[in-house]
């Protein structure tokens, strides 16, 4: 159904594909069978390590969250679980797996770390730097909501060795912002954004989430405008979904009506993600993926996106945080209790795990890299000993014929610009026939 300004009916329900196989092939009995003699077993020198750490606390709930995030934690709560976070990474980083290698990329994920006091956070990296150093790593992501910031608090990110700040906007509209729960409002971030700008970042990124409860066409160019006019090294935007665990999702099915305001559908969001694009381009943008829009192809990089997206290797800390350690995917406990009570224990914090089959890697690293529009046929020939034009001659076959596919040849394959904008929902047609038509997570 279209309504009269031309926005469908929302559809509830996961779209982003982040990883393959699904996780709900992962299992608890994966644990011992395939995640522990993983993470007892060396490392390979050429593959890369990167540490990912899940600040968990958010100011308000977003009514577009589906992650595993708390609001209603105090301040020894927050001490404990930092606690417990340096603690994982003590016994992670004594393990064979890890013990020597240096890190390549350290993210920290939200939640919102920016949440965390000065204080708090310079303690964290203290205890987490006192193991393993991250001064070589080539990149450092923050995310950071802006109202928590301030410029104490950047200055002491900026010298955490921080390279890659994250500040998650979503909409310069403070009537959005407050009808889809954000905490912060505009002004908050013009002031975040030009002190981060004086401390010399090496990349500030902006995210903006197209789609947003309440968003309208005038309000998105709006946001293009203000986006371009900020210059900053990169932009990400995302086509906004929703999972079924989200608070505008249950406020759908359940037809409470308690939230106000209009829902793009697919079409919609993907022609306002277009658009952004095309007027990014226009500024001297290049298109990164398709969620990711760099100023400088060179400079603004996402170590942290491209080496998973490669396969990496990643010690995950936190509640219900991903890892992938030598070819077994991992997750942790997915609640605080049991999360926390595992590593005061002394024990690793797994819930569940996958080993995927070669054939499941190769098709992992196709699904993901195709995010970028383009894949490499000679890195899978060289890494897999697949020719992946040939493997997947009739996927791309019917990606021509829906007119979504420019090339699939020796030399390359990629995807038009209308199959770039959806390249999610193109996808699942990449996965193995037992995993089509299955629960996701």
């Amino acid at each position: 159904m279209v309504d009269k300004a031309g926005l469908a009916e929302p559809e509830v329900g996961s779209y982003f594909v982040a990883t393959y196989p699904p996780f709900s092939v992962w299992t608890p009995e994966a644990v011992a069978r395939d995640a522990m003699p993983a993470l007892h077993t060396p490392g390979r020198p050429e593959t890369p390590l990167g540490l990912y750490l899940h600040i968990p606390f958010c100011r308000k709930r977003c009514h577009f969250c589906y992650f595993r995030v708390y609001t209603d934690k105090n301040a020894q709560d927050v001490a404990q679980y930092l606690d417990v976070l340096a603690r994982e990474w003590e016994m992670y980083a004594s393990l064979p797996s890890i013990a020597g290698r240096p890190l390549n990329f350290v993210y920290f994920g939200g939640g919102t770390p920016s949440f965390l006091s000065t204080q708090q956070l310079q303690g964290l990296v203290d205890r987490l730097t006192a193991v393993t150093s991250w001064t070589t790593a080539e990149e450092i992501t923050f995310e950071c909501e802006p109202g928590t910031l301030t410029e104490a608090k950047l200055a002491a990110i900026r010298r955490m060795g921080v390279t890659r700040l994250s500040l998650g906007v979503e909409n310069f509209d403070d009537r959005i912002l407050e009808l889809n729960g954000r905490a912060h409002r505009s002004p908050e971030i013009g002031k975040a954004y030009a002190f981060a700008r004086s401390l010399g970042f090496p990349q500030i990124n902006i995210d903006l989430i197209a789609g947003m409860l309440g968003e309208t066409e005038e309000n998105w160019q709006r946001c293009i405008q203000k986006t371009v006019e900020l210059d900053p090294d990169s932009v990400t935007i995302y086509q906004m979904e929703l999972p079924y665990n989200t608070t505008i999702s249950k406020d759908i099915l359940q037809k409470t009506g308690q939230l106000s305001g209009s829902l793009a559908g697919w079409d919609t969001k993907r022609r306002w993600v277009r658009e952004a694009f095309d007027a990014l381009e226009r500024a001297g943008y290049h298109l990164g993926s398709a969620y990711t829009a760099v100023k400088e192809a060179k400079a603004a990089t996402f170590v942290y996106r491209d080496r998973l997206w490669q396969g990496a290797d990643m010690a995950g800390l936190g509640v219900a945080s991903f890892g992938h350690m030598n070819g077994v995917h991992v997750q942790n406990r997915d609640t605080w209790e049991t999360y926390s009570e595992a590593v005061l224990r002394g024990e690793l914090p797994l819930g569940r795990a996958y080993r995927p089959t070669p054939e499941e890697r190769m098709r992992r690293e196709l699904i993901l890299q195709l995010k970028k529009g383009r894949l490499d046929p000679a890195y899978f020939s060289a890494k897999y000993g697949v020719d992946i034009v040939q493997h997947f001659a009739a996927q791309w076959a019917s990606l021509r014929a829906e007119g979504y596919l420019a090339q699939a040849d020796a030399r390359e394959v990629r995807l038009t610009r209308d199959g770039f904008g959806r390249v999610d929902s193109l996808l699942p047609r990449f996965f193995l026939p037992e995993h089509t038509n299955i629960r996701y997570t």
